[in-house]
């Protein structure tokens, strides 16, 4: 026999009940099966909220204190810069345009720093400069010799920037170049063996490889100051690749860039272990905590209101779009605090892959010239 309570039949609102609890249930568990490891391995982790633009300069201001001193700190324990840094001129050559000195430093922390520095003839007694950083690409021979290659630009790319008028200084990162085999490892431990002990290592002594990469980069850069043919308000920076990462962290860690150029590598993290892709970058590339703290559009949001040109391959496996829009919507509106939303641009190119076409060349040469020279 049913119950009724107030005209209302328990048995068919329990079978309905039951039923609506059942479909909620399967939905969940569903939604948990279709997820990738990835996502559930997110999911569960304490990663940071969304990194939104305040609303005011004033605000910024302030939060970007925060954020630069997180970044020191998540990089680890960094030896101190030396105050006077230590450069020795090893050989000078005239090539025609440019004149062509090799020099070498001492970084402080147990390894000599070996560079080449590139002075344009007939140039002004002060000339704009760019500091070069050269790519991965798994060319662990290459290095600083990248700038008179066609391994990774469309032409040689530090000739083609003398010729233009810019002194241009590029350095071997670590386990790149003439530091191939010059890791704790010892010379017979080169390439990729060779960097995952020089990252081991690091993280034994409470400190990260790209940390001391980007350390490198800072030490370049106060050589490429202190040279008398320079202009120190009229730098910049640039790459492809990891050169492009390292780009976009010098921005971040220094205010004297006036302006960078970076090619691929515009990596959201979040997205990139979204797309399961996670492969696509070194053991040198990953910094401990970052996303308990902030994704990469804090880190870039730190060179605003300065000058940032991205440039991205839409087939990129190693910068997913999705991120790199995600990048985009939240950087735009920091330029526009600033009244400077131009000066923040981000272009993918449609079929492209992790490369350097002769348009994103072109493009760069472009930008260079009107924000360092107009």
């Amino acid at each position: 026999m049913e119950k009724k309570l107030d005209g209302v039949n328990l048995s068919g609102n329990t079978a309905w009940l039951t039923a609506a609890l059942i479909f909620v249930i399967t939905t969940i568990v569903m939604a948990q099966t279709n997820q990738t490891v990835a996502a559930r391995w997110l999911t569960k982790a304490e990663v940071a909220p969304e990194f939104r633009a305040p609303a005011t300069q004033a605000a910024w201001e302030r939060q970007r204190k925060q954020v630069r001193a997180q970044l020191w700190e998540l990089l680890g324990k960094l030896p101190p810069r030396p105050q006077k840094l230590a450069a020795k001129t090893l050989a000078r050559e005239d090539r025609g345009d440019y004149v062509l000195e090799k020099f070498a430093f001492d970084n402080s922390a147990g390894a000599t720093v070996p560079g080449y520095l590139l002075l344009p003839k007939n140039a002004p007694a002060k000339s704009p400069a760019v500091l070069y950083c050269h790519w991965h690409g798994g060319q662990y021979d290459i290095g600083k010799e990248e700038m008179f290659r066609t391994n990774a630009l469309p032409e040689p790319g530090g000739p083609a920037l003398a010729r233009r008028g810019y002194v241009v200084l590029g350095i071997d990162a670590y386990c790149f170049g003439e530091r191939n085999g010059q890791g704790p490892g010892g010379e017979a431990e080169k390439g990729g063996a060779g960097e995952m002990t020089a990252s081991k290592f690091n993280l034994w002594v409470g400190r990260t490889l790209w940390g001391m990469i980007v350390r490198d980069d800072l030490l370049a850069l106060d050589y490429l100051c202190s040279r008398p043919e320079v202009d120190p308000k009229r730098i910049a920076a640039t790459g492809i690749s990891m050169g492009a990462t390292r780009t976009w962290w010098i921005m971040a860690l220094d205010d004297r860039p006036r302006t960078g150029v970076a090619i691929c590598c515009l990596t959201r993290y979040r997205n990139l272990i979204e797309h399961e892709a996670l492969k696509c970058h070194g053991i040198y590339y990953f910094v401990p905590g970052m996303l308990n703290h902030f994704d990469t559009e804090a880190v870039i949001a730190l060179a605003a209101p300065r000058p940032m040109l991205f440039q991205s391959g839409e087939t990129d496996a190693g910068s997913p779009v999705d991120g790199i829009r995600a990048i985009e919507s939240k950087l735009r509106p920091l330029y526009k605090l600033y009244g400077a939303p131009k000066d923040f641009e981000s272009i993918i190119y449609p079929g492209v892959g992790h490369q350097y076409t002769p348009q994103m060349w072109q493009r760069t040469l472009a930008w260079l010239e009107q924000k360092l020279k107009r």
